[in-house]
């Protein structure tokens, strides 16, 4: 059971980590189909909820970590911080569309967007530093 739980974990962290990768393409340049995003979008949701649910399982069926240790509470803070981000990234590139300028100009719009994704691949990496690591644990 341990196997299947880990390798299904580790299946939906490679999804939200091909969602930040999309995402930094998109904003050094690469182009962006209206499909690309859609696809990048829908791995974090399904890659979110996956290691969400499949770790915090990984924790209480393991009996050396218990989900109040240290490095389970600041992956789930993480998580949380990342999808947080993502949402706003996510509006973020539907406002900036061509001719929707937003408030504030649509340079203002591109510079706030980049700034929450890369907000948000840094607590993707540090989710990985976590669930690499597991400091405390």
């Amino acid at each position: 059971m341990y196997d299947w739980l880990l390798f299904f974990h580790l299946l939906a962290a490679f999804l939200l980590s091909v969602t930040a990768v999309t995402y930094s393409a998109v904003a050094l340049g690469a182009p962006a189909g209206g499909r690309t995003l859609f696809v990048a979008d829908r791995c974090w949701d399904v890659g979110g909820l996956g290691t969400l649910i499949l770790g915090v399982w990984l924790a209480l069926y393991l009996d050396q970590y218990e989900i109040w240790d240290g490095w389970i509470i600041g992956a789930i803070v993480l998580w949380l911080v990342a999808t947080g981000l993502g949402d706003g990234v996510r509006r973020g590139f539907a406002d900036a569309e061509p001719g929707t300028p937003a408030a504030g100009g649509v340079a203002t719009v591109e510079s706030r967007v980049a700034l929450m994704h890369w907000l948000r691949t840094l607590a993707v990496v540090g989710l990985l530093v976590l669930m690499i690591w597991k400091p405390g644990a």
